[in-house]
């Protein structure tokens, strides 16, 4: 499994915390041998500290993915660390609090947008504005959270995560003509800083630990980290569009 990734270049976005699984997604793809550049939004400082906790300390670069000026200039501050692209990960979300923990009716559009716009539109931002450095075998892989059905507090983001599921398929569709793959990892909940930020999400992992027919760790990110690495790697050449649930099997059962 060490050459899994050997020689590949990967642009991983969202890591926060050692607890994100961005952050989970880069270690094991360094330990399988690539090589990693980070994105970091806001607090620039603290995920340069917490690259450093990888195997092998990853340069950060500034993104905003809706700032057009850092859209635009994404490629040749990558090309500053590498010479092109084989992958990029997109594990990026956000939505204001009225649009989570049961606001649904009430939530006004302008934060509605800011939700669609940060979670959704900008899986295509971030690959389209990747594609100067990416060829033919190419991955982008995104991260969703089932949306195929309307869960409690979920509310706008849930919308939006059905949004990203639909646009991963089709930048499927537009991209596979250049030889470059779109999937998602739909993973289960995770106690991840995005996680806490959403009231009753405690909802979630009780329900989980109950039910998921492999049982479900909530602390461990490593078993979505894995599945974004293979769809990475050159092991899934013909697949594409597709939502590789890594949930411990909840998703297959009845309500």
């Amino acid at each position: 499994m060490s050459a899994l990734l050997a020689g590949k270049r990967l642009l991983i976005t969202g890591i926060i915390t050692d607890a994100s699984i961005a952050f989970s997604v880069a270690k094991l793809a360094q330990e399988n041998g690539a090589t990693v550049v980070l994105t970091g939004f806001g607090r620039l400082s603290l995920v340069e500290r917490i690259a450093k906790r990888l195997p092998e300390p990853a340069p950060v670069i500034e993104l905003d993915v809706t700032n057009a000026e850092h859209l635009a200039g994404l490629a040749d501050k990558v090309r500053e660390h590498v010479d092109g692209l084989d992958g990029v990960v997109h594990s990026i979300g956000f939505a204001p609090q009225s649009c989570l923990g049961g606001g649904f009716l009430d939530a006004p559009w302008e934060d509605v947008a800011t939700a669609v716009q940060v979670s959704t539109y900008s899986y295509k931002s971030l690959a389209t504005a990747c594609l100067p450095l990416m060829g033919r075998g190419g991955s982008v892989v995104g991260l969703t959270f089932d949306a195929t059905k309307a869960w409690p507090v979920y509310d706008w983001m849930g919308v939006a995560k059905a949004g990203l599921e639909s646009a991963s398929r089709y930048l499927a569709l537009h991209l596979g003509e250049q030889g470059i793959r779109s999937n998602l990892v739909s993973a289960g909940p995770l106690r991840t800083m995005a996680a806490k930020s959403i009231p009753g999400f405690e909802q979630f992992e009780e329900a989980w630990a109950e039910r998921a027919p492999l049982g479900w760790d909530l602390q461990d990110q490593e078993p979505a980290a894995r599945a974004v690495c293979a769809l990475l790697s050159d092991w899934f050449p013909a697949t594409t569009g597709e939502i590789v649930h890594v949930d411990g099997g909840y998703h297959a059962l009845g309500a």
